[in-house]
């Protein structure tokens, strides 16, 4: 007994010491919730006297190359009445002429060292800021220093030239002229309800067009006096720079702004929550569907300030993505209720989100759309989710995480600098990939099901819960378009009906129930030039492998082989143009796409079949550790396409009821006319997708030509390129591709007489409402393929597009956006195709053809400037500098290589070949391909 007696007192206080011990640990951990979040200690943050505040980081992915950022937490919300689009107006004005830059030299100075207008040199304004971008090639001290100069000159001393300011109205027209249409005209009745009561309503960042074309010079100059001002500024720097001289150059550049003396208040503008329901019908006959949008009351944002924040923004996280999950599974009814749609929690306006629900109907009508959001979202809110639908969030999310990690050392600066434009606008955290990594491990796979189900019971709105339902869309004879009354009652009545918990569906838990037979690699072939190895497989197979340390954890795959469409008679081509992406709607193996998707949890792979004109390609891509899993991919999307009439019915409803009203859309019409007029209505002829195009799909046509295709792997050539080691991946390339099908029989392409118009045709088409035109040239022939031509031919193109910013947008106004395209083309038969696209008003179509013209005119009398084919050059030498260190670009060089039957060691050639073009190269393209006996010119205008 004794004994016994001493054997429980020392269990006693070994439990009394676990107890303490487990105490202890909640205490500690309890403590670590209420820790405020850190800041990333990679980003050196500071403050000038002057209250300018500076973010530094040094990042060398990609090396040579700083993103600059002046950020104003300034926008359209603070323009007083007169000033309506100003803010924006500014932003654009900032582009024309400052201190130290001329009129358009920014532009000029930029395009010169590389940095391409628009695609690399960019701004935007909103309702509460301005952001402007800037990269700057590092190779040269002098670019930096003119960077930041640039920099210096936007925040504080730009010209506001009268006669620049004049110029640039046109150009600010044009750009809120291309936004013009139903959609926008939709918006604008809708927007009023959404913010009704709030200021924001009142200040959308585009403006009025009647201040943008009246507002007088200094209007715009008390904008930029009152609010471009060190307190509301920013400048971040990310990328290859040592912080200590990053931030000499900013206290040199910055330091000496001046503070403004009694500044007017940055006022914040309020956003009242919605105190009653209401329904809201929108039509217009341009529309091209019915949408289904339900708002429900504003919220202030919760900022995510301590760890317990963050832990709680984990939870929301899970939420919304499993109530995603289920709202992507209605829509795979052979009666879908939508064609897309969902609920998710958005952004209102600055510190402002609500939950919010989206449908495009599919043939049920509003009513069904309705129900099945309203449901789903009570479903969630009444029953919560299950475990299984739990596990698989929470390792889809770990699974992110721990990429983004991975790529800690290799994440590029663009990326970087919008975290940090972000945490000086809205206090965004940023406590590091490290630490947030380290948050996902220690708190994700301890939320339960009880708290996740809690907080959306909590958290998702309820059936009494005031909301705002809006339809839009066209007024059509088969639509039975309700009363507001009759659509606020759909959404009041679904949310009575009985609802039933969700039910999970069992579903296998691997890919493939037994592994394939595998093939052998019989042939190894290495091009050291290029670090590629390159193997042939037992049945044919090609892969080129090339392992680089691009990124740490991305593997990218494509394949290809001659084949695609046109094998195919012409009555079939909807079901031969929508096969694999039928095949792709009913999944693989015995997985449907939610299937596949619940069984890929936690892992990041995807591969994607497509059969083109003239080719059959996939395309992949994986994490480091999920490589085999993609390979599994590749054979079940060869061997074992699926077929589900359910599910093809269900493609076919969503998509007839995507395109059905597509003609209502004048661009769209434009388009098809476009063509038309080029293919003379050849039954190949590209077209832009309709309701009835989508009806002559067959299901068993389509499944029969996919099987054609990718049912024997004779000839196709792999290109693998990323994070994997030989020695691993060949087993498994043996497993996977060495034992696909194949009979060697070879396979080729068959030109169908696919060819465009000959000689000089002109055409008008007239469409739509708003006073809004579209110009298209065209320049097509047949020429013998030779990439050093198609060079010179690109060349042309981009030289082209610098005079079209010069003259047409800059020095006209005609324009906002447009540009110049070229393409040569080696396969169905050699050919060459360029062309012309300006959007603009009809006062201007005429002036602008002509301007257009005239500059093609003069580069084939003389040629372009030295100045700007250098600008093109140096723009091409700044990507590939860029791009030879990404894994996409390896893949698709690669691939067309194998494509053109091209020695891809030409890849490592590419800066020499470039710097031979002369400007007299360029004449010589301009005169060969773009002669004025062989051109269409087609032009859209409004209806008389």
């Amino acid at each position: 007994m004794l004994r016994f007696h001493k054997l429980l007192h020392s269990i006693s206080l070994w439990t009394y010491a676990l107890t303490l011990l487990f105490l202890g640990q909640s205490v500690v951990a309890q403590e670590k919730l209420k820790e405020k979040l850190p800041i990333d200690p990679t980003v050196k943050i500071g403050k000038l006297s002057n209250g300018l505040t500076y973010y530094i980081r040094k990042n060398v992915k990609p090396e040579r190359k700083i993103e600059l950022r002046l950020a104003v937490n300034v926008g359209s919300i603070l323009e007083d009445d007169d000033q309506q689009g100003l803010a924006h107006f500014v932003e654009h004005m900032a582009f024309n002429g400052s201190k130290n830059f001329q009129k358009n030299d920014i532009v000029s100075f930029l395009q010169s060292i590389g940095v391409e207008f628009g695609a690399d040199l960019n701004a935007y304004t909103g309702f509460d800021e301005t952001v402007y971008i800037l990269p700057i090639p590092t190779e040269k001290k002098e670019n930096i220093e003119k960077g930041f100069q640039i920099l210096e000159d936007w925040a504080s001393t730009v010209a506001f030239d009268g006669a620049e300011i004049d110029k640039e109205r046109g150009v600010v027209l044009e750009e809120s002229r291309g936004g013009k249409g139903a959609e926008d005209r939709m918006f604008r009745v809708v927007y009023p309800k959404m913010f009704q009561g709030s200021k924001y309503a009142e200040r959308l960042p585009i403006g009025k067009d009647d201040i943008l074309k009246n507002f007088k010079h200094d209007v715009i100059k008390r904008f930029y006096r009152d609010w471009y001002r060190p307190d509301l500024m920013a400048v971040i720097v990310v990328g290859d720079i040592e912080p200590a001289e990053a931030e000499r150059y900013i206290k040199t550049h910055f330091e000496k702004l001046k503070p403004v003396a009694n500044p007017r208040p940055r006022a914040y503008a309020d956003v009242p929550a919605r105190a009653t329901s209401e329904g809201l019908v929108v039509t217009d006959p341009e529309a091209t569907n019915h949408v289904i949008e339900i708002y429900y009351p504003s919220q202030r944002e919760k900022e995510t300030v301590t760890v317990s924040d963050y832990r709680e923004y984990l939870v929301r996280r899970l939420f919304t993505s499993i109530l995603s999950q289920r709202m992507q599974e209605l829509v795979q009814k052979a009666d879908p209720p939508f064609v897309f749609g969902g609920t998710f929690v958005g952004g209102y306006a600055r510190g402002y989100e609500s939950f919010q629900s989206i449908a495009y109907l599919a043939k049920g009508g509003p009513e069904a759309a309705i129900n099945a959001l309203v449901q789903e979202n009570e479903r969630a809110r009444k029953f919560g989710f299950t475990a299984a639908e739990l596990d698989r969030t929470k390792k889809m999310m770990m699974k992110g995480i721990e990429r983004s990690f991975n790529e800690r050392d290799k994440t590029e600066s663009a990326n970087l600098v919008d975290e940090y434009v972000n945490h000086f606008l809205q206090q965004e955290p940023i406590p590091g990939i490290e630490k947030e990594f380290q948050y996902h491990k220690d708190y994700l796979d301890a939320i339960t099901l009880e708290e996740v189900n809690a907080y959306t019971a909590k958290n998702l709105p309820s059936p009494t819960t005031p909301k705002l339902v809006v339809l839009q869309g066209p007024e059509k004879a088969d639509f039975k378009m309700p009363t507001k009354e009759e659509l606020l009652a759909m959404a009041e009545t679904a949310a009575k009906a009985e609802i039933k918990p969700y039910e999970e569906k069992a579903i296998a838990t691997s890919l493939l129930e037994k592994s394939p037979t595998a093939g052998k690699i019989t042939a190894t072939k290495e091009n050291t030039a290029i670090g590629t190895t390159t193997v042939t497989l037992s049945n044919g197979v090609t892969v080129i492998l090339k392992p680089t340390d691009f990124k740490n954890d991305q593997v990218i795959m494509n394949a290809t082989r001659f084949g695609g469409q046109y094998l195919f008679d012409a009555k079939d081509r909807f079901s031969a143009e929508f096969s694999s992406v039928v095949i792709s709607q009913m999944g693989i193996g015995s997985f449907s796409p939610v299937d596949l998707r619940k069984v890929l949890a936690g892992k990041s792979a995807s591969v994607s079949p497509r059969i083109g004109p003239i080719s059959e390609t996939l395309t992949g891509s994986c994490s480091a550790v999920d490589l085999e899993t993609m390979l599994q991919l590749v054979y079940l999307n060869f061997t074992q396409p699926r077929k589900d009439q359910e599910l093809f019915t269900s493609f076919v409803t969503k998509q007839q009821s995507l395109y059905q009203n597509m003609t209502s859309n004048p661009e769209f019409t434009f388009q098809d006319s476009v063509f038309n007029i080029l293919y003379k209505g050849h039954a190949w002829s590209p077209k832009v997708p309709k309701g009835e195009n989508i009806g002559l799909i067959n299901l068993d046509k389509a499944v029969e030509i996919y099987k054609a295709r990718f049912g024997d792997a004779t000839g196709f050539t792999f290109v693998i390129v990323g994070k994997f080691d030989l020695a691993q991946i060949k087993p498994m390339l043996e497993t996977y591709l060495g034992s696909l099908p194949a009979s060697g029989k070879k396979s080729t392409f068959k030109d169908p007489g696919l060819r465009p118009v000959k000689g000089v045709v002109k055409k008008e088409v007239r469409k739509g409402t708003e006073p809004k035109s579209f110009i298209r040239l065209f320049w097509n022939g047949e020429t013998p393929y030779n990439e050093t031509e198609n060079l010179k031919m690109q060349a042309l193109s981009e030289v082209l597009n610098i005079k079209v910013i010069e003259k047409l947008r800059e020095d006209l106004g005609g324009i906002y956006s447009g540009g110049v395209f070229a393409r040569m083309s080696k396969y169905p038969y050699s050919n060459y195709s360029f062309g012309m696209a300006l959007p603009c008003g009809p006062e201007n179509v005429d002036k602008l053809i002509t301007a257009a013209l005239e500059e093609i005119a003069k580069i084939k009398k003389d040629g372009p400037t030295e100045a700007d084919l250098n600008k093109v050059k140096e723009t091409w030498k700044q990507q590939y500098v860029v791009n030879v260190k990404e894994n996409n670009f390896w893949v698709s060089q690669l691939i067309q290589s194998v494509e053109l039957g091209a020695d891809p060691t030409g890849i490592l050639s590419y800066e020499k070949r470039i710097a031979t073009i002369t400007p007299k190269d360029v004449k010589d393209a301009a005169v060969k391909y773009l002669t004025d006996k062989n051109y269409v010119q087609v032009v859209l205008n409004p209806e008389k």
